[in-house]
């Protein structure tokens, strides 16, 4: 019998953080696909950081924790090889939620076929969580206007990178935080952005304030870190924050203090976060969003790949350190 190679969480992180000891790899028989079901081959893994919220056991979280001995949540990208489902023929290329496994059985819901010279990396890259996240929050939540002035956090990430680039396609003054200065050079002299600073720089207060001559109308955070509060007091009034992720505090025991919210009411600012999960039913409105400026050759990205299904174990750790340059995909 021909078997698949699957990684299970063991365990929650710990002091010791993300890492092969939290996981099991399994062998496991390739299934087969029953009546009104699909196999898929998962050729590409997504790593993204709402992947380690999701190995904590918070159970009041967006969407319930990844369970012990369960194979570990992720969105991957694949071909069918195997249907019995009327909607999906064998050499269908997909995209959905399949997990750490190189084989997955699905009835087809959740999973999306994609046009046949859709290529992998565009397809994590662009359309998959990172397009849809970028375009829910910033349209949906931070409502951008031409003339106004955004700032992005994480903005070399694949959501950052992405919200960026469409703010600037609209109209307005772009600046991204980064955690080097080649992610700085590769924002604003490839990716078109108005300006970066390294949040690991000095004179943070004084950099912003340079860039945003005219304060800030919409900020989008994903990392959270010492430069959130810079950025709050440099909101001007009626200024939207959109809060995507704050990856500096995800394996904190005490996260940090947040901004005053005094001046929320001085400026009459509105905050609000979200989670994707909550939006899938707005996928395909979303994407109709979205793929044309991604047609008009609006966004562009790179990815970061690592090789073999086990690199995920130890992949994750990239976030943390900033030396991922790009979509974080595993290739199996």
């Amino acid at each position: 019998m021909s078997t698949q190679k699957e990684i299970r969480l063991i365990a929650r992180p710990d002091e010791r953080g993300i890492g092969a000891h939290l996981f099991e790899l399994a062998q496991t028989p390739i299934p087969s696909a029953k009546a009104g079901e699909v196999l898929i081959k998962q050729t590409h893994m997504s790593l993204d950081p709402a992947m380690i919220g999701w190995m904590h056991p918070d159970t009041e979280s967006y969407i319930p924790p990844v369970a012990l001995g369960d194979v570990m949540r992720s969105s991957g990208f694949g071909e069918v090889v195997e249907s019995q489902h009327p909607e999906f023929s064998v050499g269908d290329k997909v995209l959905g939620m399949m997990g750490w496994r190189e084989y997955f059985v699905s009835n087809g819901q959740g999973i999306n076929k994609l046009q046949a010279d859709m290529n992998a990396e565009m397809a994590l890259s662009v359309f998959a969580l990172p397009g849809l996240t970028a375009t829910q929050g910033l349209f949906n939540i931070g409502k951008p206007q031409a003339g106004e002035t955004l700032v992005v956090t994480g903005a070399a990430g694949s959501v950052g990178s992405i919200v960026g680039q469409l703010a600037k396609a609209d109209g307005l003054r772009v600046i991204g935080v980064v955690g080097s200065e080649e992610k700085a050079d590769w924002i604003v002299n490839e990716l078109g952005f108005d300006g970066a600073i390294n949040y690991k720089s000095e004179h943070l207060s004084q950099q912003l304030t340079e860039l945003t001559p005219d304060g800030i109308d919409v900020f989008f955070e994903n990392t959270g870190g010492p430069i959130q509060h810079h950025i709050f007091d440099r909101m001007n009034t009626h200024g939207r924050i959109v809060v995507c992720g704050m990856i500096a505090d995800y394996t904190t025991n005490e996260p940090a203090l947040a901004p005053n919210w005094i001046p929320m009411i001085k400026k009459r600012l509105t905050m609000q976060g979200f989670a994707m999960p909550d939006h899938f039913h707005q996928v395909p409105q979303l994407l109709e969003k979205l793929t044309p400026y991604v047609m008009q050759g609006k966004v562009k990205y790179r990815a970061h790949t690592l090789q073999g299904l086990e690199s995920a174990m130890e992949g994750l750790n990239l976030f943390f350190s900033g030396e991922n340059k790009g979509k974080l995909i595993v290739e199996l």
